[in-house]
């Protein structure tokens, strides 16, 4: 059984960072693509960031030139670089993983993270 366990979100002030990391758990052989979504209140879920197998990244227009997203394959752990925070960064951030497992492959998603960014 494969689970996802996001970490990293807080209170923040305006102008500052958080770093969020999605650590994959269970019979893995590899987290193939991760993406970041989050959910604002009153709004819909949105993509943030993803990364595939080979690396290549893209970001929503909002957080272009802010955020990060990278994964590191051999602690089987994603993670979301996130500067110059700005108070409509606040929501809860998900994240979503390909999970290759000794059986196959499928996606999974995250217990979600609190990010606040306020004064």
């Amino acid at each position: 059984q494969v689970q996802l366990v996001e970490s990293g979100g807080g209170l923040v002030q305006p102008g500052g960072s958080l770093k969020l990391s999605c650590a994959a758990s269970g019979s893995i052989r590899n987290i193939v693509t991760l993406g970041w979504y989050r959910r604002a209140p009153g709004k819909q879920r949105e993509l943030v960031a993803a990364i595939t197998s080979s690396g290549s990244t893209n970001y929503a227009d909002s957080v272009k030139g802010r955020f990060t997203i990278s994964k590191d394959n051999a602690k089987n752990t994603g993670y979301l670089q996130m500067n110059s925070l700005k108070s409509e960064d606040t929501a809860v951030y998900y994240c979503n993983a390909r999970v290759r497992t000794y059986i196959g492959a499928d996606y999974y998603w995250g217990q979600g993270t609190q990010v606040t960014v306020s004064s």
